[in-house]
C-alpha cells in the first residue's frame, strides 16, 4: 500500500520520537495516498487533542494529487487556527537509475575527492556543513557534479535512517536545466542498496517535479503540514 511507504517517508524525514511524535516546528503532518491517509503530532501538543487530530485524520477522506484534504481544515481549527500550509509531491526511488549527461558524476565511496571538493564550497553551505558532508559525518553518501572549476549540482543523503534515506538535491543556479540534479540523484540512488529511497518536493518547485519526471520515479502521495504563523516548516 502507498500509503504504508508515505508512513516511512514520515519517519525518514521526520525522525519520529518513540510515541511517532513530530519533533518540530510542524504540529502536524498528514500523508495522503491514493488508498488512504497517515498522520503524525508534534511531541508537545496535549495528548488529547493529538488523539483527536489522528482521529480526524483517521477518518478523512483522500484528496486527489495537489488539493489538501478536507480533514486539514478541521486539524487548523482544532489547533486554534491560522496554521500555515505546505506540502508537496512525494516519490519512491527504485534503482538502478539510469540517466545520461555528458559530465562526470563523482560519488563518495571514492574518499581521494574530499580534498579536491573542499575549496569548491558552494556560497549556499555553511563551512562547518560542507565538512560534515565530506567527511562523511553527515549527509553521506553523496554525489556531485563538478565543471568549470566549480560544484555544479550535489544529491546527498538529507535524512539517513535504518528505516530508509531521502535525497536532498542542489543545483548551482549557472548550471540548471542540463539534468545535472537527475543526473546526481540517479549516481546517489545507486550507492544506497537495500534500503527504500524517498524523493519529495515543494507545490510550488516545478523543476524538482521535473527531475523526477526524467528520472521515472513513481508518485506515492503528498504530504501535508500545519506549521504555526512565523515558524518555518522543515521540508517545503
Amino acid at each position: 500500500m502507498t500509503v504504508d511507504l508515505l508512513r516511512v517517508e514520515l519517519g525518514v524525514i521526520w525522525r519520529l520520537d518513540g510515541r511517532g511524535r513530530l519533533p518540530g516546528p510542524e504540529e502536524l503532518v498528514i500523508g495522503v495516498a491514493a488508498d488512504g491517509m497517515t498522520a503524525a503530532v508534534r511531541a508537545d501538543v496535549p495528548d488529547p487533542v493529538a488523539t483527536r487530530l489522528l482521529d480526524l485524520v483517521s477518518q478523512g477522506v483522500p484528496s486527489s494529487p495537489g488539493h489538501p484534504p478536507d480533514v486539514l481544515a478541521r486539524c487548523d481549527a482544532l489547533l486554534g487556527g491560522g496554521r500555515a500550509v505546505s506540502g508537496g509531491p512525494c516519490y519512491l526511488v527504485r534503482p538502478p537509475l539510469r540517466f545520461r549527461t555528458p559530465a562526470e558524476v563523482i560519488t563518495s565511496d571514492d574518499p581521494s575527492h574530499a580534498a579536491r571538493l573542499r575549496p569548491l564550497r558552494p556560497a549556499s553551505w555553511k563551512p562547518g556543513e560542507w565538512d560534515e558532508l565530506l567527511t562523511g559525518r553527515a549527509g553521506a553518501p553523496w554525489a556531485m557534479i563538478v565543471e568549470d572549476g566549480q560544484v555544479a549540482a550535489i544529491c546527498h543523503s538529507a535524512r539517513l535512517t535504518s528505516e530508509g534515506a531521502e535525497a536532498g538535491t542542489w543545483t548551482s543556479p549557472a548550471f540548471r536545466g542540463r539534468g545535472y540534479a537527475a543526473a546526481t540523484t540517479a549516481a546517489w540512488a545507486g550507492l544506497l542498496p537495500g534500503i527504500r529511497l524517498f524523493y519529495s518536493t515543494g507545490a510550488d518547485n516545478l523543476s524538482s517535479q521535473r527531475v523526477a519526471g526524467r528520472l521515472g520515479l513513481g508518485a506515492i502521495g503528498w504530504l501535508w503540514k500545519l506549521t504555526p504563523d512565523g515558524s518555518t516548516a522543515s521540508r517545503t
